[in-house]
This record gives C-alpha cells, sequence and structure tokens, in this order.
C-alpha cells in the first residue's frame, strides 16, 4: 500500500518536475530522436534527474523505472515509475496537454499515481483506497448510460497495428462521431477522472506510459485495464483501456469484438 507520506513525496516529485519543465516550454531546448524513434528533449532529461535526485536521497532502497535514465534496484518491491513528459510531441509543438507521470508500484501493481500538467498547473493524485483529487479537491467520472453517447479518446490512430486499428475503429463507431477526440497523450486520463471523457482507448504503452494513470482513473470511481479486461501491472502488454463508468466494460469489449 501507498501511505500517506508516499503521496506527499510523489508531490514534491512532480514539483521538481515542474520546475525543471516550465522554463523551457516554447524556449530553446535541443531534441533527438531515440531508437524507438520517440523524441526525448533537455526538459525530459532535467525533470527526470531531478526527480530521481529526490528518491536517491529519501528512499535509497525503492527501485526506480524511468524513462530516460533507466531502472535503479531492479528487484526491490517498490518500484518508483517515472515518465517526465509524457507527451513529448505536445511539448515540442508548445501544445500545454503533455504532463509529468508518477506511479508508486508494490509487487508489480500501481498503487499510486499523479498526472501533473506543468503549464497550467492542473494535478491528478490517486492513492490506492482513498479518492482522487485534481489540485487538491475530489474529483468523480461521470455516469455513461449508453456507450452511443460517449466521448472517446486515443492519442493518435497511428499508434496501432492493422489488426488493433480494426479494434478501435469497432469502437469508434459505436460512440458518437462527433464525440472522438485525437491527441492528449495521460492528459485524456485526467479528464476520464474529472468526469469530461468518458472512455481511452491506446495500443502499445510502456509501463512508464500507463503506471501513474490507473490509481488517478480508478481512485475517481472509473476502471482502467487491458483490451481483456484485466487490470493493469508491470507485466501488461500496453493495450490499455479507461473507463470512466466501469458497467460500461462490457460494451466496449463487445465493440472492439474482444468480447
Amino acid at each position: 500500500m501507498a501511505t500517506r507520506s508516499d503521496l506527499e513525496l510523489a508531490h514534491r516529485l512532480a514539483d521538481a518536475a515542474g520546475e525543471a519543465i516550465r522554463p523551457l516550454f516554447r524556449g530553446e531546448w535541443g531534441e533527438e530522436q531515440k531508437a524507438d524513434r520517440s523524441f526525448v528533449t533537455e526538459a525530459d532529461r532535467a525533470a527526470e534527474a531531478a526527480m530521481r535526485a529526490i528518491i536517491e536521497a529519501e528512499r535509497a532502497e525503492d527501485g526506480i523505472i524511468g524513462e530516460e535514465y533507466g531502472t535503479r534496484n531492479e528487484g526491490a518491491g517498490r518500484q518508483w515509475v517515472l515518465d517526465p513528459i509524457d507527451g513529448t510531441t505536445s511539448f515540442i509543438a508548445g501544445r500545454p496537454i503533455f504532463g509529468t507521470l508518477i506511479a508508486l508500484l508494490q509487487d508489480g501493481f500501481p498503487v499510486l499515481g499523479i498526472i501533473d500538467q506543468p503549464i497550467g498547473r492542473e494535478r491528478w493524485a490517486g492513492r490506492t483506497g482513498e479518492g482522487t483529487t485534481f489540485n487538491g479537491k475530489p474529483v468523480r467520472t461521470a455516469a455513461c448510460r449508453e456507450l452511443s453517447g460517449a466521448v472517446l479518446a486515443t492519442t493518435t490512430p497511428h499508434q496501432f497495428s492493422d489488426h488493433e486499428a480494426d479494434h478501435f475503429m469497432g469502437l469508434a463507431k459505436a460512440v458518437a462521431e462527433r464525440k472522438i477526440i485525437y491527441g492528449g497523450d495521460c492528459y485524456n486520463y485526467g479528464l476520464v477522472a474529472s468526469g469530461h471523457v468518458d472512455v481511452v482507448c491506446e495500443a502499445g504503452l510502456k509501463l512508464h506510459d500507463f503506471a501513474a494513470l490507473a490509481p488517478v482513473v480508478e481512485g475517481a470511481g472509473g476502471l482502467m485495464c487491458d483490451w481483456r479486461g484485466e487490470p493493469l501491472h508491470a507485466g501488461s502488454d500496453g493495450n490499455a483501456l479507461a473507463i470512466g463508468d466501469p458497467a460500461r466494460l462490457e460494451d466496449v469489449l463487445e465493440a472492439m469484438d474482444l468480447a
């Protein structure tokens, strides 16, 4: 379980990351393309370095899994999972819908998560057994009586393989055409927690992309799972669903021809 002290530490990590990111937003910095064709910037590296320094100083026995600087204390039961800028393309383009993701795993399962948008200073925080907050105030997902009325989001259709795209398009056809949002990365999941988006569907995510999201969405009353409806954990395949109203899970899986 994550303690209140863990949550307080996670907030300080987000503060440190934000302090590193804000001066570089819409500024001048270098960028590189990594082996997986994703981009990394000076801001990504500075933000992760700031967070890792705090964890290493205060939680030396805990592990760290970071997008930019790798794994530390790999065998630890408690692992901090860091994605300094989820949505680097949005950061590069000057769009303030990227976020810093901070998760705590206990034996491979996420028990704490933060989604922080440092430019708008918007922060969602969730901890297992506690409700999710947005800027310190409780939030709840929205009820969704029928999938046809749902707001659906995904970061980009280019993320799907041909086979995965077929499943996604089945879901897209089940919702209202004008209620499909493209782009947003982790920000979409905060909007699920706050009741503005009903379903997010993604494929090919890595652990640092999704670990922080589950405690946030589920703490607000929603559901996060893989495309089989199973809970997300360190061994998940990266195909993820966030559903604001858990009663719509079977409808989503049926629409995707996965039921």
